[in-house]
């Protein structure tokens, strides 16, 4: 067999059945002939925000695949695997690549080397007999560790040169380790000391897959917990431990314990400085932290009791320990539901006139408060895109089952969420699949709606329009008085329709309920559906960046 069957072959024994591609790129030929199916994007970013899905849905248990041409198409892939490597996502990119004789000439592009720093591992195919070894490395680097994106550049001259002897080859697998015995014991006696301890969770809980060791964790220590966006349906948001989710905005509990907590327990959570996630006072707090990334320790706080290894390890682990120490409930729980039902209470009682406004232009909350009731949450996958989408609705969506929240905020790129979204539709054909995003993020990838239509991908795309960049207005206030230069305009409900969505534009508020049931109703007839709402450019997000008692 060739370079280009033998790495069908290879993606193939690795459990792939879908390939994200954009022509030209002869594995897509190959992955067809070995019954894998190739599916074509509109542009190379979608395809790789689809592979990258892949890899969330399945805690890197399937890793997704992505190939393209050398040149603009791997160029074109750029901002989408850098974006993966932000929110540390396994993936595999496979480009094509110049002609050997010519891989260093410029002005061509050199993906190997231009790819470097937004991915964990990058490599040429120079010989036949590198392809095994090198695909090997790349699923095993892309899974392992703190997950991440890594690219194999096979040029021009290479897919079709035979590959000497038989194929050997079994699939990686996803390698765990544990935190010392004396780490977890010192850590759990933090734990129990502490007069008001919370848990910060991570996605590093979802790659590990420990949902059900952090709730016992969470209900014997009887402590409050949140999660980054990346981590959040780590922790069902109806349990009476838990205060919601962390970003930019949150719930007002979230913001209180995060400045009164006098221990923080981060859970498969990196503690990155970024303005998408919480920022956490270090005076008087000690920082207990476990985390699959040894950079992570000690990067942007000093970590008092870190517990290095894999979440659910570390959790069973802390979980014996713990209950070595608590020999029985100390009747906490009823205390912290009590008082985050205290901070909580008003902060909804604020913010219910916008969930349930009848105003026009209509209030984005509304719409989020409407799809809350109407949608099967334990049986929905839903994502954001950056900015207002993300900031609206990350408070207020509360997910009961793990991996049915796709955050993300690491880097912010408009237009991410359809993709995810579609991936997410291509893992679980059974769920309903939502994208929230704004007028802004769908001029950068609306046209793979068309793509949804052709390739039978039945997702509900929910859109906030207000005809503007609002988020930008402040900003860019003389540019938009004296140029219009955040003034934006479409009408995307009829774009869709063009392109063989089914669609509806909603401007009155008694029809949202109606065209979310709608929406729902045409995904199961297997159309995919963009909802566009025309919403108010007002911009209000529950923040609180003066401290939980300033802010919304």
């Amino acid at each position: 067999m060739n370079v280009a069957q033998i790495t069908a072959e290879i993606l193939k024994r690795e459990g792939v059945d879908t390939l994200f591609t954009y022509p030209l790129n002869p594995l897509t030929e190959s992955a067809a002939a070995a019954n894998i199916r190739p599916l074509v994007v509109r542009q190379e970013r979608i395809g790789v925000h689809m592979a990258d899905a892949i890899g969330r849905l399945s805690s890197a248990g399937k890793v997704g695949v992505f190939c393209c041409q050398a040149g603009p198409g791997i160029e074109n892939a750029f901002g989408a695997v850098a974006q993966a490597f932000s929110e540390g996502v396994p993936l595999i990119v496979i480009p094509g690549g110049s002609n050997r004789s010519s891989s260093f000439i410029k002005p061509g592009f050199n993906a190997t080397m231009n790819f470097q720093h937004v991915t964990k591992h990058a490599e040429t195919i120079n010989t036949p007999d590198q392809i095994v070894p090198a695909l090997r490395r790349a699923f095993h680097i892309a899974r392992n560790g703190r997950p991440g994106p890594v690219l194999i550049e096979i040029p021009g001259d290479m897919w079709n040169v035979e590959v000497p002897g038989e194929l050997n080859y079994k699939p990686g697998r996803r390698l765990v380790t544990a935190p010392d015995t004396k780490s977890v014991e010192a850590a759990a006696a933090a734990l129990v000391n502490a007069k008001r301890p919370m848990l910060y969770v991570g996605q590093g809980v979802h790659y590990a897959q420990a949902w059900t060791e952090l709730k016992a964790v969470a209900e014997l220590l009887e402590a409050p917990v949140t999660t980054s966006l990346e981590g959040k349906s780590a922790f069902p948001e109806t349990h009476p431990l838990s205060m919601g989710s962390g970003g930019e905005a949150t719930p007002r509990a979230v913001a209180a314990y995060v400045e009164e907590s006098d221990l923080v327990f981060g859970v498969g959570a990196s503690f990155t400085a970024t303005g998408f996630g919480i920022r956490f006072p270090t005076k008087d707090k000690t920082f207990v932290h476990n985390t699959i990334d040894a950079t992570d320790i000690d990067k942007n706080i000093h970590t008092d009791f870190p517990l290095l290894g894999d979440s659910k390890l570390a959790l069973a682990m802390l979980y014996d320990a713990l209950k070595d120490r608590l020999k029985k409930p100390r009747g906490l729980t009823a205390g912290v539901q009590a008082r985050i039902k205290e901070l909580n209470a008003p902060w909804w009682a604020e913010w219910m006139p916008r969930l349930t406004s009848e105003a026009k232009p209509l209030s984005p909350y509304r719409v989020i408060w409407d799809l809350m009731h109407i949608a099967d949450v334990p049986n929905t996958i839903i994502t954001h895109d950056a900015g207002s989408p993300r900031d609206e609705l990350s408070p207020f969506w509360k997910p009961v089952t793990p991996l049915s929240y796709i955050g993300w905020g690491k880097s912010t790129q408009l237009g991410y969420g359809l993709g995810l979204a579609m991936g997410a539709k291509i893992a679980h054909p059974e769920k309903l699949c939502i994208n929230m995003w704004g007028d802004a993020a769908i001029g950068m990838t609306g046209m793979d709606i068309e793509t949804c239509v052709r390739a039978k991908i039945p997702i509900m795309s929910i859109l906030f329009n207000n005809f503007g960049m609002a988020m930008e207005f402040k900003a860019m206030a003389l540019s938009r008085e004296k140029y219009g230069s955040t003034d934006i305009s479409g009408n995307y409900s009829e774009f869709a329709k063009a392109l063989g969505a089914y669609s509806e534009r909603v401007t009155e508020p008694s029809q949202i309920a109606h065209a979310i049931v709608n929406g729902i109703a045409a995904t199961k007839q297997g159309k995919p559906v963009l909802l566009e709402f025309i919403t108010t450019q007002d911009k209000i997000y529950s923040t609180f960046q003066g401290g939980y008692n300033g802010g919304h």
